[in-house]
This record gives C-alpha cells, structure tokens and sequence, in this order.
C-alpha cells in the first residue's frame, strides 16, 4: 500500500506541475513530450485525475481519524 501511496503522490506533483507550467506558460508538457491527446497521454492523464481522487480519499481519511 506504500508504494501505491508514493506514486499517487508522484502522478499528482506531475500533475500539479503540468497545470503550472500551463497557467503560467501556455505549455502542456505531458503534450509536448507524448503528443496532444495521444492514447498515451490520455492514459497519463487518467493516471492522474485518478491518482488525485486517491490522495484527497486517503487524505480525508487521515485528517478525519482522530474525529
């Protein structure tokens, strides 16, 4: 379940830096390195929304124990 753990937070700092560089820059790095919409970006993008939903789940959790 760690290693789970690690690499949900891994996709999501990407996933945060990608939106970043987005915002600030216009550059989609996801896109620019496997293509626009390409299967395997859109599969890395998955991972990622996928991997939010993980980490706010797990996270709710934890604040929440003591409660």
């Amino acid at each position: 379940m760690k290693v789970l753990k690690i690499i949900a937070m891994i996709l999501v700092i990407v996933g945060g830096l990608n939106w970043g560089l987005v915002g600030l820059f216009n550059f989609d790095l996801i896109a620019a390195i496997f293509g626009a919409m390409s299967t395997l970006s859109r599969i890395i993008y998955t991972l990622v929304g996928l991997a939010a939903i993980y980490i706010a789940i797990i996270s709710k959790s934890i604040c929440c124990k003591d409660k």
